[in-house]
């Protein structure tokens, strides 16, 4: 089968061809439709996350149905419809016993220290999986982890909003900003969309943008017009370009919540601004099966969707790559496997 694989920091991925794996006794064979490709797949070729094990197959959003099981897996069968997190936890530790495994300091990054989704077949931890609600798109079981499970936890778990708060989602063109209006908007928020990319503006209102402002380094006082204090609650998606104006754009007891780092540089905190107006900084990374049913549960329902408008066969992975980093894209970008056995 197709493969893509990282063998050298900072150099293009190569595709080579694999046999599908065998599984150990608590792990099992997950054929996909497809995979989705994360910003954090880009850093990892160009070397921000030294841990990763080269070579290894990229990629970490993962869903399907089971194509095989091991030995002593209990809760799942063949021809199961699920979806994984987006890492193996150890379900020992303090963190997986408690259900906030996301935190679980053992935990194995798929893509990084086990091969990952950029393959049909891929092998998962059965303590990686929920099951998919039949009605569930492929596409919005492929997202359930990394890209719709991380916002709720983030923005609902992590930033407990509420309906009706005020939400500035920063990056909102990018692969999770997109989605994260769905989710907003499916929670009962208020969204304003933060982007840099003036052709996305009105596809950020046609997904449920209530507002969209421009990036720019002034955008905190366009959102003080719009809102007259500010918004309860940013979702940063983006770090560095947008840390200082998402920060400023909060009102009194805000919450800011930190997902995003596309450039892992150290941030100022204005620590009058924060300790004057009670705002706090929060990081939330991942998410959890829990967090994960729970997306799953609003798609089945009909209340949230999916945003992604460009597909392409794993050998145009490099491409892909190019095309996100200029963003020329809109929304998550898919891989596509065959229907066949490969």
């Amino acid at each position: 089968m197709d493969t893509a694989v990282l063998r050298n920091i900072n150099m293009d991925l190569v595709i080579e061809d694999r046999n599908i794996p065998v599984p150990g006794p608590d792990e099992l064979i997950i054929k996909q439709d497809m995979t989705g490709i994360c910003y954090r797949d880009i850093l990892t070729r160009e070397g921000y996350f030294p841990r990763v094990k080269l070579p290894i197959v990229p990629g970490h959003e993962i869903a399907g149905h089971v194509y095989e099981i091991g030995s002593d897996v209990k809760d799942f069968k063949k021809g199961d419809y699920v979806a994984s997190l987006i890492y193996e936890p150890c379900g020992k530790c303090e963190f997986c016993l408690s259900g906030r495994e996301n935190l679980c300091p053992q935990k194995k990054t798929y893509g990084e220290a086990l091969d990952g989704a950029y393959s049909q077949y891929v092998k998962v931890s059965e303590r990686s999986l929920v099951r998919v609600p039949q009605n569930v798109p492929t596409e919005s079981a492929v997202m359930a982890a990394c890209v719709t499970g991380m916002i709720y936890h983030a923005i609902k778990v992590v930033g407990q909003i509420k309906e009706g708060d005020r939400i500035l989602i920063t990056g909102a063109g990018g692969g999770v900003g997109t989605n994260a209006i769905n989710v907003a908007k499916a929670l009962g928020a208020e969204v304003i969309a933060e982007t840099s990319s003036k052709w996305k503006e009105d596809q950020l209102r046609k997904i449920g943008a209530d507002h969209v402002v421009e990036m720019s380094d002034h955008f905190a006082k366009d959102i003080k017009t719009l809102t007259g204090d500010g918004v309860h609650m940013v979702l940063e998606t983006v770090g560095l370009a947008t840390f200082d104006q998402s920060l400023r754009s909060l009102r009194t007891a805000g919450k800011m919540i930190v997902i995003g780092n596309l450039r892992p540089e150290p941030v100022n905190l204005p620590l009058g601004n924060i300790i004057l107006k009670g705002n706090s900084i929060h990081g939330s990374i991942s998410s959890t099966r829990d967090d994960m049913k729970k997306v799953l549960d609003l798609t089945a329902a009909g209340k949230l969707g999916h945003v992604s408008d460009t597909h392409v066969d794993i050998n145009g992975i490099n491409l892909a790559y190019k095309m996100i980093k200029e963003r020329k894209v809109l929304g998550r970008v898919l891989i596509d496997f065959p229907n066949g056995k490969s």
